[in-house]
């Protein structure tokens, strides 16, 4: 073995991209789109709901509510869990609990009793997402940590537009029941690959002191072609214990509430839509079919907006691409709002998508900005504690949108009122950059 201690992050970035990195991506793509399918299902399945139970719009913004508060307290409590027992254990714990409790979800008798299992089914959603973006940032090379993060992200826009999909396919058949179902078998399907195939973050291992044999068996598999297995060190600036404290210690507080600020405003928007787009299309007269058609196009946009972004924060600065991104967001939301007042199909269709791209794409954006944000120490803290916060604004989006509609205002009203956060994130954004290059000493974000 060399003894010539080599920084983890300057290991990651002098060799290839292995074919461990590529599994890695890819299992936290497919954990990442079976959250999304989860957390989008009871936007598709509102109106089936709605009819069975008789309930009014203003009825299911406490089931919509349940799963998001949900998911900010699983990202509040499994964040700060990761950075101490490990990345690997609390994702599989968190797709377990996510898994089992919508089984049980797809059984409630009543709304009351599915209000409980989605905000039980949200604890171990809030505990996934945050993880599988640190896991895939800490493999990640730093010259195409943006574009992976941003690629793996993707599988939440993907599993909420198939979730579209399948729910305007298979609803009429198997019912609501059935898609939440789905929604439970799906995840721990998965768990014996990720417990026999995912790695623990080799950061964290080296970072706490983990076995060396776990550390060079990792090495081995990253890196076969190396003669000499080398000696790895902590990043500099990196600390073994971390706290809640971290994220406001000297150079990260004003950043720490920056962007939260810009996640509160992002996830207000998105779930705003993905949880009453399908109902406020089937009021202004589309089939059940054709609105969660129509809403997955608003996902097939932040896929394709995510992997745009995520390319061009590798080469300029993200602050600036994503604060842009946001701009164009709420132009389309106010296209959108237009389009659907007036029934233009071509209109709407394209603003959904721009509103996809613009926005969802951003926030998808935002979780690698966030990552690379903050060091390994406090980084899934960090990360999960922004998704937290911007799950605050969800819950509020979720319930606003209930608000709105029983105020009796038009399309193009709501969707106009949902620009104005849209242009916040973007400004907030800005402010991060401006910070960025006051203290360029500290905020060294995606060296």
């Amino acid at each position: 073995m060399s003894q010539n201690a080599l920084d983890v992050q300057s290991f990651i970035d002098e060799i290839p991209l292995s074919a461990l990195q590529k599994r890695i991506m890819w299992l936290c793509f497919l954990i990442v789109a079976i959250d999304g399918f989860d957390t989008a299902a009871v936007g598709f399945i509102a109106p089936a709901l709605k009819a069975e139970w008789a309930l009014q719009a203003t009825d299911l913004a406490p089931l919509f509510g349940a799963g998001l508060f949900g998911l900010m307290a699983g990202a509040l409590i499994f964040g700060p869990l990761s950075d101490k027992l490990g990345r690997k254990p609390i994702l599989i714990g968190s797709v377990i609990v996510f898994g089992l409790t919508s089984i049980f979800a797809s059984f409630s008798p009543d709304l009351h009793t599915l209000i409980v299992w989605r905000f039980l089914t949200g604890l171990g959603l809030g505990g996934a997402l945050p993880n599988a973006i640190t896991l895939t940032s800490e493999y990640a090379p730093t010259s195409r940590r943006s574009n992976l993060v941003t690629l793996m992200f993707c599988g939440f826009t993907v599993g909420s537009a198939l979730g579209g999909i399948i729910s305007a396919q298979l609803l009429p058949h198997i019912g609501w029941h059935g898609i939440l179902l789905i929604g439970g078998v799906m995840p721990l399907a998965t768990v014996p690959f990720l417990y026999f195939l995912l790695p623990e973050s080799i950061r964290f291992l080296v970072l706490k002191k983990k076995s060396i044999q776990k550390i060079e068996d990792i090495i081995c598999r990253i890196a076969p072609h190396l003669t000499t297995i080398p000696t790895l060190v902590p990043t500099i600036n990196e600390v073994e214990k971390s706290s809640l404290k971290d994220l406001f210690s000297k150079g990260f507080a004003l950043g720490t509430f920056l962007i939260w600020f810009t996640f509160f405003m992002s996830l207000l928007i998105i779930y705003m839509i993905s949880s009453w787009m399908p109902t406020l299309l089937t009021n202004e007269g589309f089939n059940l079919s054709n609105a969660s058609w129509l809403t997955s196009i608003f996902q097939i946009g932040g896929t394709i907006g995510a992997i745009i972004l995520g390319l061009l924060m590798d080469k300029m600065d993200p602050t600036k691409i994503l604060s842009t991104a946001y701009v164009f967001g709420a132009i389309f939301l106010v296209c959108l709002g237009f389009g659907i007042q007036h029934t233009n199909t071509i209109l709407l269709m394209f603003a959904m998508f721009g509103v996809g791209a613009g926005i969802s794409g951003s926030q998808v954006g935002a979780n690698a900005f966030a990552s690379s944000f903050y060091p390994t120490h406090c980084r899934a803290t960090g990360v999960s504690w922004a998704n937290a916060v911007g799950r605050s604004g969800s819950i509020v989006g979720s319930v606003m949108g209930g608000w709105l509609m029983s105020l009796n205002l038009s399309s193009f009203q709501i969707l106009s009122i949902l620009a104005i956060p849209a242009l916040c994130a973007a400004v907030s954004l800005l402010l991060i950059n401006h910070l960025k290059k006051s203290r360029s000493q500290v905020l060294t974000t995606f060296s």
